[in-house]
């Protein structure tokens, strides 16, 4: 289980699992996500909620997508500056 922060002042976390972070590569969910200038955003956050979510309605007995939207991506602490460490904890998870 790892930890990402959900907020600049660092009093908000969030719990990521080894699974969130399979299914994250397993659907590449972060492939083209962001705009050539790198920035995370609210509607960058926006836009891939919306995808995990047309995904788990073309395939609503993937219990891996609910949980990630569940547990991660709709956690209430959840902000652009969380996506921007999930983000980091993804590349550096992927990397090992």
């Amino acid at each position: 289980m790892f930890t990402i922060t959900a907020n600049e002042k660092g009093s908000r976390e969030i719990q990521v699992s080894e699974d969130h972070l399979a299914t994250i590569d397993r659907y590449s969910l972060f492939a083209d996500l962001l705009a050539s200038h790198g920035i995370v955003t609210d509607h960058t956050l926006e836009h891939l909620r919306l995808n995990v979510r047309s995904l788990v309605e073309a395939n609503p007995d993937e219990p891996a997508l609910i949980a990630l939207l569940s547990d991660v991506l709709y956690h209430k602490d959840m902000k652009a500056f969380g996506l921007h460490q999930l983000i980091n904890l993804y590349l550096h998870w992927n990397k090992q």
